[in-house]
């Protein structure tokens, strides 16, 4: 069996290029979370529409048990904002969740990534509420991303390196 790492936070903190990085780095798959989310709750971030515990269950859920599968097999990396204690339960249910990395960083320097994508759902609007929402662990590994992409994959795999 192989290593699960969850890269969390909110959207726009780098979760997608740390984690494909950390992939080629690893050499394990990379998935993102938001690959999984339904239609409706797409459609509802696109127009600016918190999603609600409701709306993320079945989403938690599947990506539980995709990590059951990952453990069982190759691995893998997954980008997932789990921003609250009770959705990280969810994700890890089954206790194959091997490490937690959590992005954080300055609000200002987030907005301004959000608002540089092109034809993504997800808004700077929606920056505030995901704050809001969060519940920042008192585990894993917390890295500043002000740091370059390289150094926030360098920290990743030498704290792996040297916690296995």
């Amino acid at each position: 069996m192989k290593n699960v790492i969850v890269i969390m936070g909110v959207s726009g903190c780098g979760k997608t290029s740390v984690g494909e990085l950390l992939s080629k780095k690893l050499n394990i798959p990379f998935y993102d979370g938001d690959n999984f989310h339904p239609k409706e709750n797409i459609e509802k971030m696109k127009n600016n529409i918190p999603l609600t515990d409701k709306d993320r269950l079945p989403w938690l859920k599947e990506l539980s048990k995709n990590i059951t599968s990952w453990k069982k097999n190759e691995g893998a990396i997954l980008a997932c904002s789990a921003l609250k204690e009770s959705y990280r339960k969810i994700l890890n249910a089954y206790k194959n969740t091997d490490y937690w990395v959590v992005l954080n960083g300055d609000y200002q320097l987030i907005c301004d990534r959000i608002s540089k994508r092109k034809n993504h759902f997800m808004k700077p609007d929606l920056l505030k509420s995901q704050i809001e929402t969060l519940e920042v662990p008192n585990y894993g590994l917390h890295i500043n991303i002000s740091m370059s992409l390289p150094e926030i994959v360098n920290t990743i795999t030498q704290n792996i390196k040297t916690n296995a």
